[in-house]
């Protein structure tokens, strides 16, 4: 069998008496009280307008409603607005005992809170559910488990004394057993052996009790799967922005290795043979070779530009995103008006991403839509940057159909974005990107140190 992980699943074992699990139930049911006292003070403190209502309740025949309605109106406000307080701490200390009883790991479902200011610590904690479960667990432990607890108790106390019957009569008085009475040592030992009977039962009995209360515990207090999914979800988002960052940085540096290194050192060797081929005869073997080395260089320089190009614009690293729209703009084969209202850049990551959407959306104008003019728009509004791209072709765009539709929406997805499309039979076509940034302020010079920072 497996090896059990909370005290209701040691019990179904048969080695259940040969574990340490009784004994952990004992120890857990042994630190209940002491916990709950301590909580029962300030708790009861917070409750005493509502207590205040019972009595009036119960000992007045016609008590006055606007006096229950501000005993009941102050009682709530006590309990919600000071008993978080006191289940914060207590949840904490609870889910540690949590671990006497459940050896599965228990993880709070607060989200994080600054430190400082305290508003906002409050603000984060008074507005989540996990905050209103542990004051739940609160009022439970406080007025629920007493009187669990009180019930448990009374049946070991009744199986205690009937167990020793024989021994607290005298022959003569009647003693009480709780569930009778018996005055002689024959009457009393039939109740003994109904006590022993149960004895072996009562390990079961606190380990079920104690194993109920931590399900209870670990209901309310642990994370809910709901809690779980939104970690991993966070984590993902998070991880993604990381690793569209570290892809970011790994492209700046390689287009400036490119164009610091590279393309520098085949620049100089095209220089190099140009010279040579100057003073060589033209009709010369040597000659001939020199200046097919010389075309071949030049030829080679125009691809690495275009690679260098296709990695991150240098116009893009320089100018940023309107000056990269603009260049666009300039190579088409079709007239593109550029609008870009942008009183702050964007980060780079976001820059490239729009940029390359943009490059994208344009080429699948000038492929598929026949248009004869198009515009590209790019704005700023509370955070969100937004480019669209509109032409006045024949429309009729589908992402099934493989024009690069559904690879521009991915991309704009990694950058927590969206991509909207409208594109009716007959036209216009319209491509909205909206994806989040962190405005940052344009310093003329940034763009160029960014280009000789290391990545």
């Amino acid at each position: 069998m497996s090896t059990p992980h909370t005290a209701l699943e040691a019990v179904t074992h048969r080695r259940f008496m040969a574990s340490a699990w009784p004994w952990r139930a004992v120890a857990y049911l042994l630190t209940t009280g002491p916990v709950a006292a301590v909580v029962a003070v300030p708790m009861v403190l917070l409750g005493l307008p509502w207590a205040i209502l019972l009595r009036r309740v119960v000992t007045w025949h016609d008590p006055p409603l606007v006096e229950l309605a501000f005993l009941l109106l102050g009682g709530s406000l006590l309990i919600a607005g000071i008993g978080p307080l006191v289940a914060l701490p207590t949840a904490a200390l609870e889910r540690r005992r949590l671990g006497l009883i459940d050896t599965r790991p228990t993880r709070s479902g607060h989200r994080p809170a600054p430190a400082s200011p305290p508003l906002a610590w409050l603000r984060v904690r008074y507005t989540e559910a996990a905050t209103w479960r542990a004051l739940c667990y609160a009022i439970l432990l406080v007025g629920a488990v007493p009187v669990w607890y009180g019930a448990v108790l009374i049946l070991l106390v009744v199986i205690a004394v009937a167990m020793a019957g024989p021994f607290l009569v005298d022959g003569h008085d009647a003693v009480s057993l709780g569930l009778g009475t018996v005055s002689t040592v024959s009457e009393a030992l039939p109740w003994a052996l109904f006590g022993l009977t149960l004895l072996p039962a009562v390990p079961y009995l606190l380990a079920a009790t104690a194993g109920a209360h931590a399900a209870v515990g670990r209901l309310l207090l642990s994370a809910t799967a709901d809690t779980d999914l939104r970690a991993e979800l966070t984590a993902v988002a998070r991880s993604r922005v990381r690793l569209v960052d570290a892809f970011e940085a790994e492209r700046r540096r390689i287009e400036r290795d490119l164009h610091d290194g590279a393309q520098q050192r085949l620049v100089s060797l095209t220089l190099q043979l140009g010279l040579a081929r100057v003073d060589l005869p033209d009709d010369s073997p040597a000659g001939q070779a020199v200046a097919g080395a010389h075309e071949q260089a030049k030829l080679l320089m125009a691809e690495l530009r275009e690679l260098i190009h296709g990695i991150r614009p240098q116009t893009l690293t320089e100018l940023g995103l309107p000056g990269a729209l603009q260049e666009l703009a300039d190579q088409a084969p079709i007239p593109v008006r550029v609008r870009a209202d942008l009183p702050a850049r964007p980060p780079p990551g976001v820059e490239s991403v729009v940029y390359f959407v943009a490059a994208e959306a344009l080429t699948n104008v000038f492929k598929h839509s026949r248009a004869a003019t198009a515009t590209v728009t790019a704005v700023a509004e509370d955070g969100v940057l937004i480019v669209e791209v509109l032409d006045d072709g024949q429309g009729g765009a589908e992402p099934a159909r493989g024009t690069g539709l559904t690879g521009l929406a991915d991309r704009v997805a990694v950058a927590d974005g969206r991509m909207l499309l409208s594109s009716p039979p007959g036209g216009p076509t319209l491509i909205r990107v909206e994806i989040p940034c962190v405005d940052r302020p344009t310093d003329p010079s940034s763009s160029r140190r960014g280009r000789r920072a290391p990545a």
